[in-house]
């Protein structure tokens, strides 16, 4: 991916004359929005003429100005944050409005994305595995870390991989040939994760995948994948559809074992009292 325009402004501000400043000013300020004005926008909006807006975009390497909408895109596509200062000038009421209507676009897109034979094969394996490793970095560890906490309330043999500053292989040379491995892999992902996934498959592992788009390409090297929106009306991802689908798949996993899983969840509770861990 080619470098953020917003850090090609900042390294080629000083290099710019007065009137490119202030196409860069204003860039800088709606980095969010610039992938849906046009050329004619920015001349307008900055108050500058139309070859200002195209010498400013030459000078920092793009052909034309259909290559910088392409290139805004292709950054929120991958998760670059694009933070806009028109945000806080948002009347409150009406970001709160836009925010819960992205939030259930979000969950209504990973909803309908589930077909009831994918979901219950997922929840068949969830539950009937030998044993669950879940994998998750970056942004994708604390949904990693939920499905694991709640997954475990409900059955043994679910373990979070690796250990924190540990390395992978010695834990997967452990795992059962019928182990589940859940991936969690949303957008921005290491670069061990393709390796991971390449890896897994040549072992024949049986893995579910859940993340974004992004992640449709590993589609024939996974046994299951689903799929989370993670779109905000602003800068950063939300992962409130991943968590919700966390809930979904571990609540369906239960009501299967619900006689284990009952007597499991009063154990654990009985420990927790004896040890104290949670307050009344």
């Amino acid at each position: 991916m080619q470098a953020h325009i917003g850090r090609r402004l900042q390294q080629h501000f000083s290099e710019l004359g007065p009137q490119e400043r202030r196409v860069a000013d204003f860039i800088l300020a709606h980095l969010e929005d610039l992938a849906v004005y046009s050329a004619a926008d920015l001349s307008r909006l900055s108050g500058v003429s139309k070859a200002t807006v195209t010498r400013l975009f030459k000078r920092l390497g793009f052909d034309d100005f259909k290559a910088v909408k392409a290139h805004a895109r292709q950054l929120r596509h991958y998760g670059v944050p694009l933070a806009s200062n028109t945000e806080t000038l948002e009347n409150g009421v009406e970001r709160f409005r836009r925010h819960a209507e992205r939030e259930k676009n979000n969950l209504r897109h990973c909803l309908e994305g589930l077909t009831q034979g994918v979901f219950d094969a997922v929840v068949g394996a969830l539950d009937e595995a030998p044993e669950v490793a879940v994998v998750g970095y970056r942004n994708s560890y604390p949904v990693a870390l939920h499905l694991r906490q709640q997954l475990l309330q409900a059955r043994a043999g679910v373990r979070l991989l690796p250990a924190p500053n540990q390395s992978l292989a010695e834990e997967l040379i452990e795992l059962d040939a019928r182990a589940l491995i859940v991936l969690i892999g949303f957008r921005r992902r290491p670069r061990l994760f393709e390796t991971l996934i390449e890896t897994l498959a040549h072992r024949q592992q049986r893995v579910l995948l859940i993340g974004d788009s992004t992640a449709a390409k590993y589609n024939d090297r996974v046994t299951w994948r689903l799929e989370c929106a993670l779109e905000t009306i602003s800068a950063f991802d939300s992962y409130a559809s991943a968590m919700s689908l966390v809930s979904l798949l571990a609540n369906a996993m239960l009501h299967r074992r619900l006689a284990q899983g009952r007597a499991r969840i009063g154990e654990v509770t009985e420990l927790y009292q004896e040890l104290e861990e949670l307050a009344p």
